[in-house]
């Protein structure tokens, strides 16, 4: 097995000899960085939200606040901001298929079953504001689940011998 020097070797080049591949910006692909960047972006101000201002989402969703809710809701926050940091870094690396499958896996997961939750309590309780909290998740696990599903798209990576 032979050393390769990357020295003097410009970075695409460098790139070709490790066939790196990249998400083209346009095609079939779904886009990625958009799902990550978004994603990363409602987390956030999710976890905000809960981590400071927890009785006004408990009463917002048609519960009575209580120390244990509180504090529940409070860890949730807590969860939403390590995921939207999890997203925000991941936002540049090729995601779909077997790339980064644990990402596109916890994140379907985690907004699938938050979806499914949600819609069924919006059904029994019939609060709207359940319903578009589980709206909102379920998209996001339909994105998420396309993603994991799919094969990403990537750019032929053209060898020029010169």
């Amino acid at each position: 097995m032979a050393l390769v020097s990357c020295q003097g070797m410009s970075k695409r080049r460098f790139d070709q000899l490790l066939l790196v591949q990249r998400i083209p910006s346009k095609g079939p692909n779904v886009h990625t960085r958009y799902l990550m960047a978004l994603s990363a972006i409602f987390l956030a101000i999710a976890g905000l939200i809960t981590s400071y201002f927890p009785e006004k989402v408990l009463e917002t969703h048609g519960v009575v606040p209580n120390n244990t809710m509180l504090l529940l809701i409070q860890m949730m926050g807590a969860l939403y901001l390590g995921f939207a940091i999890l997203n925000w870094t991941a936002r540049g690396i090729l995601i779909g298929g077997i790339y980064a499958r644990p990402v596109a896996l916890g994140n379907f997961l985690h907004f699938a079953m938050v979806g499914v939750m949600l819609v069924k309590a919006a059904i029994v309780h019939e609060v709207i504001q359940l319903a578009t909290s589980g709206f909102v998740f379920s998209a996001f696990a339909i994105w998420f689940g396309i993603v994991l599903f799919r094969p990403p798209v990537a750019k032929s990576v053209q060898h020029n011998d010169s």
